[in-house]
């Protein structure tokens, strides 16, 4: 019998993000503050059972090491079963730009996946098969607003930030994270990097998010001044503030004047833009519940399957 599901893998952006020293196993030590937003990627998922593992992704654009077939993998995997899997994936959330598209799509099968296929997966399971996927994919287990520390992959939950409107922008402008991190090492010190995690998390766990700064933007904007423009046009267009999320290239502006928004929609006609609005950790995790009907049981989190003995 196959058994479908209709998703929503939404987007992230980054309200703030410190740089602090490099680790010994060669990743950066870091601390940001994630916040889901409105901007999301369908993904349709059919499952049925098989003597032989067969996954399929479906849709456009093709992406290499497409972490949707990667995730699907270790899943069935570690429940130790053969299935078929068609995934449909539709993006609306550009790649490579600092939103978090393709781990939101990994982490939306890591939800999924077991609900379907009528297994018990714990919470802790599912953030150590997300951290070996990627850096940001344990975050969208959870959504809302999250501290994410050490390759941002250790999270704690945060106050929803308030209830606001954005307008995110995102040009045509390929962002190097790997030039990013090798420009920004030179800067770090061991002195710099405690006194910027002390004031941060004082911010963070305090719930004031806003101004919080992207240690990115110096050395991001030194390579692509464009960005610097943007963020400086949307300030100049009402945004109360404006930043720019993960590594890039995408920027984003807080309106709370949305005649202003929507004005400010129709200045960047060279990137893609979208008014998108935060979403809280109570609706993003309503949302899964909704998605997955029939095939749940209760509200608990994350969504237990209606179908595991």
């Amino acid at each position: 019998m196959t058994r479908t599901a209709s998703l929503k893998a939404f987007a992230k952006v980054n309200l703030g993000l410190r740089v602090l020293s490099k680790r010994p196993d060669g990743y950066h030590e870091l601390s940001t503050v994630f916040q889901t937003v409105s901007l999301a990627d369908s993904l349709e998922i059919a499952y049925s059972p098989s003597r032989t593992t067969q996954i399929s992704v479906l849709g456009t654009p093709e992406i290499q090491d497409n972490l949707v077939e990667r995730s699907a993998r270790k899943l069935l995997d570690l429940m130790k079963i053969s299935a078929k899997a068609v995934f449909t994936l539709g993006k609306k959330v550009p790649t490579g730009a600092g939103l978090g598209g393709g781990s939101s799509d990994a982490a939306a099968v890591l939800l999924a996946l077991p609900v379907l296929a009528g297994k018990r997966i714990s919470m802790e399971i599912l953030h150590d098969v997300a951290s070996e996927l990627g850096s940001d994919v344990a975050y969208f287990l959870r959504g809302g607003t999250a501290l994410g520390m050490g390759r941002g992959e250790e999270l704690y939950p945060l106050p929803d930030a308030p209830s606001a409107r954005a307008l995110l922008v995102a040009p045509a402008i390929h962002s190097s994270t790997a030039d990013a991190y090798r420009d920004l090492s030179v800067t770090l010190t061991s002195q710099s990097a405690q006194t910027k995690l002390s004031s941060f998390q004082s911010r963070a766990w305090s719930g004031c998010y806003t101004d919080m700064g992207n240690d990115f933007e110096r050395v991001i904007f030194a390579r692509h001044p464009e960005l610097a423009r943007i963020r400086e046009r949307l300030i100049r267009l009402g945004a109360t503030s404006a930043m720019m999320t993960g590594s890039g290239s995408s920027i984003f502006g807080i309106f709370s004047d949305l005649e202003k928004l929507s004005k400010a929609r129709l200045q960047f006609s060279n990137a893609q833009v979208f008014p998108v609005s935060f979403v809280s950790r109570a609706r993003y995790q309503s949302s899964w519940i909704r998605a997955l009907q029939p095939h749940v049981k209760g509200s608990e989190w994350p969504p237990q399957s209606l179908y595991a003995r």
